[in-house]
């Protein structure tokens, strides 16, 4: 047994191992999210009963990473289809964070099985989707890079939907520059299912961000603030200064956690209407709290949708322009290191509420690792770029990654 399948199994990270890895080249390895078609390889969605049995056709992300040399190792688990912020999957079981051996904490979700990989070092990177915090939460939650960009960067071709206006799909890795040179290399145009040009992964790099201008959240806009993550925090705006950056705390237009409510209030109707035909089918077999989080969208009209839409472009440019003065808005990407599975209250939303603003709002956003708690614990900082400009937002990840400390540390595995 190899090592990724050993060490894979046993953390619960993938659905599907390639056995060899799929591609040609000497390129990096990635993992694919289970919400993301392969070729004759089923999409199972995070459930019992997959979203697709054979997909004809690679998503084009998958497809793109392949022709550029890189090799798929296989697909990781998800929140059943990718509804949930803890990592939790009562249909088919979460994944293990690898960052405790013994007490079996949330990963992170919905991008659970990427960020476990990423963190184990069973990949170079991994594929994740983002629709309220999908990427960024796992990636905080296991200590690792997840880049999150703005809507219209990455084609969505072959990537089953949560929510159209909002879904975006993004790669994980243990370091910015493997992220962005991924992320590089999935974007550009594809016949309406992405419309922007091509990432400069390059010239992101090499941005020199001294003298920059960034808006910081202040702890008490962050109700629920972890103490230990308050700490970290600190420290984390203290290193960003460090590298020249000017930290400036400030408040949001509207309160920061409250961007939180439309978003999953646009989560639920939009999903209602992708996933409800199988959510009526298959519910008796889902987790039930994702399947209530659906349901709670089905008696939406459409106008109530449109309206809410309407609303969303006038709070995107409030947002904007607010915005306009600073290079990023910077905050910890959770408000809470990762609890016990057992513990997590699928009720309360310490783990999302962080994150949705950057769908809402459509911004590019990035977790970086902001260090461990007491109990060796990671905890994430988020950078949140101005809409479209995701060059800004990861010569800023870049830059913070620099002078963090963590440069790419992963968990103590001898234990598993």
């Amino acid at each position: 047994m190899t090592e990724r399948r050993r060490l894979g199994e046993r953390l619960h990270a993938f659905t599907t191992i390639f056995d060899p890895p799929m591609g040609a080249g000497a390129g990096p390895t990635f993992a694919i999210k289970d919400l993301i078609d392969v070729a004759g390889v089923p999409t199972g969605g995070g459930g019992v009963h997959p979203l697709a049995l054979s997909p004809a056709a690679n998503a084009t992300v998958v497809e793109r990473l392949l022709d550029a040399g890189y090799h798929a190792v296989g697909k990781t688990h998800t929140v059943e289809l990718a509804f949930g912020g803890w990592g939790a999957n009562r249909a088919v079981g979460a994944p293990w964070n690898p960052w405790d051996a013994v007490v079996h904490r949330v990963p992170g979700g919905s991008s659970s099985g990427s960020a476990v990989a990423v963190a184990a070092g069973l990949c170079d990177l991994a594929l994740g989707t983002d629709t309220g915090g999908s990427i960024r939460i796992p990636a905080a939650a296991c200590g690792v890079v997840g880049l999150k960009p703005g809507r219209g960067l990455v084609s969505t071709r072959g990537v089953h939907d949560l929510a159209p206006s909002l879904d975006t799909v993004g790669p994980l890795a243990r370091s910015v520059a493997v992220a962005a040179r991924a992320l590089e290399v999935i974007s550009g145009p594809d016949q309406g299912y992405s419309t922007r040009a091509r990432f400069d992964a390059g010239r992101a790099l090499a941005t020199p961000v001294k003298g920059w201008t960034v808006a910081a959240l202040p702890p008490d806009a962050m109700p629920q603030l972890h103490p230990q993550v308050a700490r970290l925090y600190a420290a984390a705006l203290k290193a960003l200064a460090g590298a020249g950056v000017e930290i400036e705390m400030a408040r949001t237009p509207q309160p920061f956690v409250d961007y939180f409510i439309p978003n999953g209030w646009l989560m639920a109707a939009e999903g209602w209407r992708v996933r409800g035909e199988h959510v009526t089918r298959y519910g008796g077999d889902m987790d039930p709290y994702v399947r209530a989080r659906f349901e709670s969208g089905r008696e939406t009209t459409d106008a109530e949708l449109a309206r809410a839409l309407e609303r969303r472009v006038e709070d995107q440019a409030e947002f904007d322009a607010w915005m306009a003065p600073y290079a990023a808005l910077v905050c910890p990407t959770t408000m809470i290191p990762p609890p016990a599975l057992e513990d997590a209250d699928e009720m309360v939303s310490p783990f999302r509420a962080m994150t949705r603003a950057g769908n809402y709002l459509d911004l590019p956003a990035a977790n970086l690792p902001m260090g461990l708690t007491d109990e060796g614990l990671p905890t994430g900082f988020q950078i949140m770029g101005r809409r479209a400009d995701e060059t800004s937002m990861v010569a800023l990840a870049a830059a913070f990654e620099a002078v963090s400390g963590w440069n790419g540390r992963g968990p103590d595995l001898s234990a598993f």
